[in-house]
């Protein structure tokens, strides 16, 4: 059924846009266009079209309806190509990828190889990277290394987030959102001028979802998968005269929720389809930290933050300097084996304790408790920038980043470890761009990085039964101090062919920073170290206007090499979260991303992507599902990949983890007016997800292929009284994806959201 719903939407579409096509060509000229999109991918305003990077998009109603029953930062996966997103840490830690790198630790000290930048701040820790989006302008996915501008730790890529700003006109919405499973969603936001010198804005975003998932093993009855976010952002603007603006930026967010739900041996052997044990509304859990029972998965963090962004006018030039804070703290628990393990005192045949598992067989009880404490992150930006008209265009600028945590791992069995993180990184950057004639434009770039990590471990096994019963003891582990420093680069071109057509082509190096994972130490295990990785990367492509401007088409093909790429091993019969180094990682493909102003009531937009991944080390080797040499265990999965010593499997030209070799996305929009001042829109949008391996070794059951989802909303909206009603839908055929896994006591999933159903109003005051 899956197959053929896909083959019929994809050949639907290509009929469609075969037929519109053709009407083109031969239709009389049109005054509809296409809008503008202008982008501060180098961090200065300039046209989508301009810039030698390949870039997508996301604003307005396309950005708005992925979000209307009330999903996270993760629904921006596969909405754009090139782009994936997921957790196992729920409505926080979302782990994002580019072109195919990223980085599957679950740990809340994780490092990721994609930056997210939130209104000019980078937002460096996993839970950072989480905050609600709400009343956002524009989101730009920038693909490929951008390690000369931006942050750090940008070899992937990263994702720009830029909200609306405070301006003189008064502007004011409130959004109002009803669902299945009691969703319920309020977004509003107000601003306009306060005096003549000063104007503010104000945003709020409310989530929240009753719990729906049932603990048949409790008795209790829709006790998780619910959710209560609570988010706002208030900025002030100030501009005394043309030469200097302030704006303050401070912002909040507090979240009480169910972690993610894992669901044990919802794989069967040999197979990666979802079997008899899954049952979407039903877990068995029996997860119990503080000994009062099962905790059914709770999860409550909090966040606060603000910056300041001074600009200054000089004589031709601009001075920039943004300073940023940022606040977070808090906790989760999770019944990781996903089911029940019961001991009974003898069995009905005398042969004394039996064990009972729900459901499917789990070899052990496993739950385990993290806390992030005391995260504090400081940014500090000072940027001076040309601000003069001519064919050169140049900046230069330092930054400085500071952070430091401690995260406490609770485990039921070992106990409470708790380490401490601390990183320093500092920078000098600059950037020019030529023009060298009306067609041709240059643009170089270089960063020196220096970044300094170190961890230390503080208390272990408190209040452990291993420790009491002398299965574990207190460990002696030496402070952990890393230090290293890169110079990354970039040179591109762009060439404008004709006045709507242009080809750029773009080589680039990026820097990650040497990592410290320390999670091992609440099981007895060592911390582990990756030393920092480089990567080359050369692109090229061409962005066109085609059809009197109703018809846009980017497309970039790319190619990169990593050396010593980072990555980390999970898993095992120990579930070991140990960071490695592979000799080299390659990829290449290409995305295209493409919009086209069919008529004038009906707009299409589709985008695709191929990205071939390859691990290159010969001898590097980790170990699969479970399998752990200390008691002659193999596994519990079907792998695929050579095996070295009848343990351990090699991962050499294996895919990237979590890396998806397609991603293809497709939106359609129709509108007739209705009245003089009305109008009705019917929007629908696709994504759909290719092959995927999900961990670093190959098997049968961990892997996913074609996974798809769809949204669908009819509209309403009143021009002219400024108010829109919809009826919107998201997942609407109910697909269940297989979107992660734990792999270490049984064959447990991590599945996608449900189907929601609802309905939004919304209404604008000027």
């Amino acid at each position: 059924m899956k197959t053929l719903t896909k083959s019929a939407l994809v050949i639907g579409i290509q009929a469609a846009l075969v037929s519109q096509l053709s009407f083109a060509q031969v239709a009389q000229e049109s005054e509809r266009a296409l809008e503008s999109i202008t982008v501060t991918a180098q961090k200065r305003t300039q046209s989508i079209q301009e810039v030698p990077i390949s870039i997508a998009t996301l604003n307005g109603e396309q950005f708005e309806n992925i979000f209307a029953g009330g999903e996270d930062i993760l629904a921006l996966a596969v909405r754009v190509p090139g782009l994936y997103a997921e957790t196992s840490n729920g409505r926080v830690a979302p782990r994002f990828y580019i072109r195919g790198l990223g980085n599957i630790d679950f740990d809340l000290a994780a490092s990721q190889p994609v930056s997210i930048v939130m209104d000019d701040v980078v937002k460096e820790n996993v839970i950072l990277k989480s905050f609600p989006l709400f009343d956002v302008e524009q989101v730009e996915v920038l693909r490929g290394p951008q390690g000369t501008l931006f942050g750090r730790n940008t070899t992937a890529g990263m994702v720009k987030f830029d909200s609306v700003k405070p301006s003189d006109e008064f502007d004011a919405y409130v959004k109002l959102g009803v669902g299945t499973f009691g969703t319920l969603n309020v977004e509003g936001a107000v601003g306009g001028s306060l005096t003549d010198e000063l104007s503010g804005r104000f945003s709020v975003l409310s989530q929240d979802r009753d719990d729906w998932i049932d603990n048949a093993y409790t008795g209790q009855d829709n006790v998780m998968g619910g959710f209560d976010e609570k988010a706002w952002r208030g900025q002030l603007a100030y501009e005394p005269s043309e030469d200097f603006s302030a704006l303050l930026n401070v912002h909040g967010r507090e979240l009480d929720a169910t972690a993610s739900m894992f669901r044990a041996n919802a794989l069967t052997r040999g197979s990666n389809d979802l079997n008899q044990n899954f049952d979407r509304d039903v877990v068995y859990y029996d997860g119990d930290i503080d000994g009062n029972g099962a905790d059914n998965n709770p999860q409550q963090y909090e966040n606060y933050g603000a910056s300041l962004k001074l600009e200054f006018g000089l004589e031709d030039m601009t001075f920039t300097s943004i300073t940023a804070i940022e606040n977070a703290e808090g906790t989760g628990v999770g019944d990781i084996d996903g089911g029940v393990v019961l001991q009974e005192a003898a069995d009905v045949d005398g042969d004394g304790t039996t064990e009972l598992t729900y459901p499917g067989n789990i070899a052990f009880d496993a739950v385990t408790q993290d806390n992030l404490d005391d995260l504090e992150q400081t940014t500090q930006e000072f940027r001076l920038a040309s601000d003069i008209a001519g064919p050169l265009n140049w900046q230069v600028g330092a930054f400085y980043y500071e952070s430091s945590f401690n995260v406490t791992s609770i485990d039921g069995f070992f106990g409470a470890s708790t380490v401490f993180h601390d990183n320093t990184t500092w920078a000098i950057f600059g950037q020019t761009s030529y023009d060298i004639n009306e067609k041709l434009n240059i643009t170089g770039g270089l960063r020196y990085t220096d970044d300094e990590k170190s961890l230390s471990v503080g208390e272990q096994n408190v209040n452990g039964f291993a420790l009491v019963i002398g299965a574990a003891s207190i460990q002696e582990y030496d402070d952990i101090n890393v230090d290293d420093s890169h110079v990354s680069w970039e040179l591109s071109a762009n060439y404008r062919i004709t006045p709507n057509t242009s080809i750029f082509g773009r080589v680039a190096n990026g820097f990650r920073a040497q990592t410290i994972q320390g999670r091992d130490v609440a099981f007895e295990g060592a911390p582990s170290v990756a030393d920092s990785e480089t990567i080359n990367s050369i692109e090229a492509g061409v962005k066109s206007d085609l059809l009197d401007d109703t018809l846009r088409i980017n497309f970039a093909a790319f190619s990169y090499e990593i050396d010593d790429i980072q990555f980390s091993a999970i898993g095992g019969g120990a579930n070991n979260t140990a960071l490695i180094n592979a000799d080299k990682g390659t990829g290449y493909g290409f995305e295209v991303d493409a919009q086209y102003l069919v008529t004038d009531n009906l707009t299409v937009t589709a985008g695709f992507s191929y990205n071939h991944t390859e691990i290159k080390d010969d001898s590097l080797t980790v170990l699969p599902c479970g399998a752990d040499p200390s008691i002659g265990f193999t596994g519990n999965c079907t792998v695929l990949d050579p095996s070295a010593d009848g343990y351990s499997v090699s991962i050499d030209g294996n895919p990237f983890p979590q890396a998806p070799e397609t991603i293809f996305n497709f939106t359609a929009r129709y509108a007739f007016p209705v009245g003089d001042d009305g109008e009705i829109s019917i929007y629908t949008d696709w994504a759909v997800q290719g092959k995927t391996n999900i961990f670093l070794y190959r098997s049968m059951e961990f892997k996913s292929n074609d996974n798809f989802e769809g949204g669908l909303r009819i509209a309403y909206e009143n021009f002219a009284d400024d108010y829109s009603i919809a009826l919107f839908g998201r997942n609407i055929t109910d697909e269940e994806n297989l979107k992660g896994a734990i792999d270490f006591n049984n064959l447990t999933a991590i599945v996608n959201q449900p189907r929601v159903f609802g309905i939004e109003a919304k209404v604008r005051f000027y």
